[in-house]
C-alpha cells in the first residue's frame, strides 16, 4: 500500500512549480534596466517575495540572498515530518553536487591564487567547514576538510591532482570528482522507490558529461589520453565510441558519434565553438541538454521520491536563470543578450 506521505509531499512539491520565475517573467525582465524594477516583476513568485526583504547594495548581496533562499527551501522541505525517507535520501545525495562545485573552486584557487565565492549548500557547509575549505592553501588542506566533512570518497581524486598539470590535470580531477558524485547518485537511486527511472536519468546525464569531457579534451589538445578520464556507467553511449572520437578535431567529432541524439549535441557544440572560440560554450550546450533530459524523465512523476528530485532540479534552474538575469541587469547588459545561457 502506498504511504500517504507520498501523496502529501507530491501535492506540496508540485504546487511549488507555479510559484517559480518562468519564461513569462524572463520575457518581462528583458524590458527593464534596474534591479528594483526586476524585483518588482518577480514579486509574485516565492523567490521574489523572499528578495523583497533583502538589503541590496551590490550584486554580491543579491547572489548571497539567492543562495540563502535555495538552501532555505531545501532545509524546509527536508524538515517536514511528512517527508518520506526515500525523498530525504534523494535530497541528501543531490546536494553533494555543490560540494563538488566547492571542491573544484578550492582547487582552482590553489592553482591561480584567485578566490571564487563558495556555495553555502552541501555536506561541507552543513559541517561548518566551508570557511576552512575556502582558506585551503594546499591539496592536503582540501583533503583534510573532506575527511572531516564525511566525504572520504572524494579524497583520492583530490590527492591525485597536480596543480602544475595544466588543462590535462584539471580535466582529470574534475571528471574524477564528477564520477564519484554520479556513482553516489546511482547508488542512492538503486535503493529508492522508482529508482530505475532515476538511474536512467543519471545514466543519460553521465553520457552528456562524457561528451563534455571529449569535446574539452579535443579543444584543449589532450587527445586520446582523456579516455582515462571518462565516467563509467553511462546509459547509451559506450566508452569505445567516446575514445574513438578523441584523436579528431572538434568539427569531426559528431561524425564519430553514431547516435542521432548525441550527434545533435556535438554538432551544436562544434558550431557554437566555431563562432565563439570559447570553451565555455561546451558547458552551456551540455547544461541545456541535461535540463531537457531531467525534465522529460522526472517532471511527469508523481507519488514518488522522483518528485523531490524534480523539485530540486527546477528550483536550481530557477536560481541559475535569475542569477544570470539579475547580473546582466546589474551590469547594464541587455537580458536578450544573455538569453542563450538561460534554461527555459
Amino acid at each position: 500500500m502506498l504511504d500517504p506521505k507520498y501523496a502529501y509531499m507530491s501535492a506540496y512539491l508540485k504546487a511549488e512549480e507555479p510559484k517559480t520565475v518562468n519564461r513569462g517573467h524572463i520575457d518581462r525582465l528583458t524590458r527593464v534596466t534596474s534591479v528594483a524594477d526586476a524585483l518588482g516583476i518577480i514579486r509574485e513568485t516565492d523567490i521574489g517575495a523572499f528578495l523583497e526583504g533583502v538589503s541590496v547594495r551590490s550584486f554580491d548581496d543579491i547572489d548571497q540572498a539567492l543562495w540563502d533562499y535555495f538552501a532555505g527551501r531545501i532545509a524546509y522541505v527536508e524538515a517536514f515530518k511528512f517527508t518520506p525517507a526515500d525523498m530525504l535520501k534523494v535530497s541528501g545525495s543531490f546536494v553533494v553536487k555543490y560540494d563538488v562545485a566547492n571542491i573544484k573552486a578550492a582547487l582552482q584557487s590553489i592553482v591561480t591564487g584567485e578566490k571564487t565565492p563558495l556555495i553555502p549548500i552541501g555536506m561541507i557547509h552543513s559541517e561548518g567547514l566551508l570557511e576552512e575549505l575556502d582558506a585551503s592553501e594546499t591539496i592536503q588542506d582540501v583533503a583534510d576538510v573532506l575527511t572531516r566533512a564525511r566525504l572520504p570518497n572524494f579524497v583520492p581524486a583530490v590527492k591525485d591532482f597536480d596543480p602544475a598539470g595544466g588543462s590535462k590535470a584539471k580535466i582529470a580531477v574534475e571528471s574524477s570528482l564528477e564520477s564519484q558524485y554520479y556513482h553516489g547518485e546511482m547508488a542512492t537511486a538503486s535503493k529508492v522507490r522508482d529508482g530505475a527511472v532515476l538511474m536512467k536519468a543519471y545514466g543519460l546525464v553521465i553520457d552528456l558529461a562524457n561528451l563534455a569531457i571529449v569535446c574539452r579534451a579535443v579543444v584543449e589538445g589532450i587527445g586520446p589520453a582523456a579516455g582515462d578520464y571518462l565516467i563509467s556507467d553511462g546509459y547509451i553511449i559506450d566508452e569505445k565510441t567516446l575514445r574513438e572520437a578523441l584523436p579528431y578535431k572538434l568539427p569531426d567529432v559528431p561524425r564519430r558519434i553514431d547516435l542521432p541524439q548525441y550527434r545533435e549535441v556535438t554538432n551544436e557544440i562544434a558550431s557554437a565553438y566555431d563562432k565563439s572560440k570559447s570553451v565555455t560554450v561546451i558547458d552551456e550546450v551540455i547544461e541545456r541538454y541535461k535540463h531537457a533530459t531531467l525534465r522529460d524523465l522526472l517532471s511527469p512523476r508523481a507519488l514518488s521520491p522522483l518528485v523531490m528530485a524534480w523539485y530540486l532540479v527546477f528550483k536550481e534552474i530557477e536560481m541559475r536563470n535569475l542569477r544570470l538575469t539579475l547580473k546582466a541587469i546589474y551590469d547594464g547588459v541587455a537580458v536578450d543578450d544573455i538569453k542563450r545561457y538561460l534554461l527555459l
